[in-house]
């Protein structure tokens, strides 16, 4: 999985409408046929509308990946409106009603490869678009896994010094999380040297992984991570952590924490560094999140969510609690 930054731009006067779609249609339009490219500008110009007109206060996210060198683009609209009472009534063209996303959606759900929204009344709406240069546009899924992931830099940083990568070797999918010391390049530098020795390990236990990210990141003003190896034959997680990266496996409305070690990997980590095991279940969530996000989020806040792709979900736990003083990153790896 790449990792690619997710751009941000909060929408609050219509202004910024004109900015955005043209930084949009000239990220895309290279990647994508003519007609796709506008398609993707009419999805845009909805989603920035619907803002403008009927959110208390918006965000659009969006990021342009190349997974086996196809163009893969994604969208999420965020707003903290008073949400929709009936999506399903919503999604027919033309329907709008005060303080909601409504007109347009129709048309949106139409013309993206896989669309979900999801709304609570009083809190708000997510509204989450593919675009892919192949018919699989869910092509993010090492293994038996789903994998999603929201990575936004620090507001007015151009990079982000939070990282993440999946890889599969054999029967098991690799999962690290990282956040380098800070923010900014010098942050950046760090994960980056991480991921390049996690994507090149011959290890497959993750504390030997931090081991050899240890020693590789030493000339780096170095990194926390998580790294968690799911075993598809032995059917269990081996996690191992350093420092304050976030640990949750969710399935249902009942979770497991994971305590990660003290330390910062390529300055001091503890001699000795024991994996935890888990049992893997159908349908289970991993879901590794970095210091710039809150950690006291509660399923309970979002029913029924699990029905929906877990990039809902990173989306919403993003939008309630990202501390906008740091690097944020929520990836989420289901069990399918």
């Amino acid at each position: 999985m790449d990792n690619i930054l997710f751009q941000s731009y909060i929408i609050e006067e219509r202004s910024y409408a004109s900015f955005i779609k043209r930084e949009i249609h000239n990220l895309v339009r290279p990647h994508f046929t003519e007609q796709r490219t506008g398609e993707i500008d009419i999805v845009v110009s909805e989603m920035v509308s619907n803002l403008i007109k009927y959110a208390t206060r918006g965000e659009l996210l969006y990021r342009l990946s190349m997974p086996d060198n196809e163009p893969f683009f994604e969208v999420i609209c965020i707003d903290n409106g008073t949400g929709i009472k009936d999506i399903s009534h919503s999604m027919k063209d033309g329907i709008s009603s005060k303080s909601t996303l409504g007109h347009g959606i129709g048309s949106i759900q139409r013309l993206s490869d896989f669309s979900q929204i999801y709304s609570q009344p009083d809190w708000g709406t997510i509204l989450y678009s593919q675009f892919s240069g192949s018919l699989n546009s869910t092509k993010i899924s090492p293994g038996n896994t789903l994998v999603r992931c929201i990575n936004v830099a620090l507001p007015g940083e151009k990079v982000s010094g939070d990282g993440t990568a999946i890889r599969k070797a054999g029967e098991k999918t690799l999962v690290f999380t990282g956040d380098g010391l800070g923010h900014g390049e010098f942050a950046k530098e760090a994960v980056d040297a991480a991921i390049s020795t996690f994507n090149n390990t011959n290890y497959s236990d993750p504390s030997d992984i931090i081991r050899e990210i240890h020693a590789a990141v030493k000339k780096t003003r170095g990194l926390v991570a998580t790294i968690g190896i799911l075993d598809h034959r032995t059917k269990e997680w081996l996690i191992s952590g350093i420092g304050n990266i976030a640990v949750r496996l969710q399935r249902g409305l009942e979770y497991k924490n994971y305590s990660s070690y003290n330390g910062i990997i390529g300055l001091n980590i503890p001699t000795r560094i024991e994996k935890n095991r888990y049992e893997m279940e159908k349908f289970q969530q991993l879901i590794l999140c970095s210091d710039g996000i809150k950690t006291r989020w509660d399923l309970l806040h979002y029913p029924s969510i699990l029905k929906y792709d877990p990039m809902i979900l990173a989306a919403a736990i993003y939008k309630d609690h990202a501390r906008r003083t740091d690097d944020m990153t929520v990836l989420i790896v289901k069990v399918l």
